[in-house]
């Protein structure tokens, strides 16, 4: 069965945003991977020293087919570091899952169908 580890920005450390809200909705995307026929998780991140550790551990769980990394991570400007570190430590810890990115968190399912 194709596999996607979704790798996203943690809602809950985004000021002035209701987390708890973009967190149900984050779940449902993920929910919807398996009317596709795809097995997937998320990683949830936040831009301090648990990042990497955090990463490292969900691409190293299993053999994924696709590492999808959302716009939360990869649109602020200030958090482009973190990007940087994210896109590295997929080459380097799942160097065969292609790598895909969604436009928003309802889209992480049609950015990983691209490649899977």
């Amino acid at each position: 069965m194709p596999s996607a580890l979704v790798i996203g920005y943690d809602p809950q450390a985004v000021p002035g945003v209701d987390g708890a809200a973009l967190r149900a909705a984050l779940d449902a995307e993920l929910a919807r991977f398996a009317t596709h026929g795809i097995e997937a998780a998320m990683a949830l991140v936040v831009y301090d020293e648990s990042a990497e550790p955090a990463v490292v551990a969900s691409l190293t769980e299993r053999p994924w087919g696709v590492a999808v990394i959302g716009g939360g991570i990869r649109k602020a400007e200030q958090l482009l570091p973190l990007f940087e570190l994210i896109v590295n430590l997929v080459r380097r810890h799942a160097p065969r899952a292609a790598i895909a990115f969604n436009t928003s968190g309802g889209d992480s399912v049609e950015a990983a169908r691209r490649w899977l």
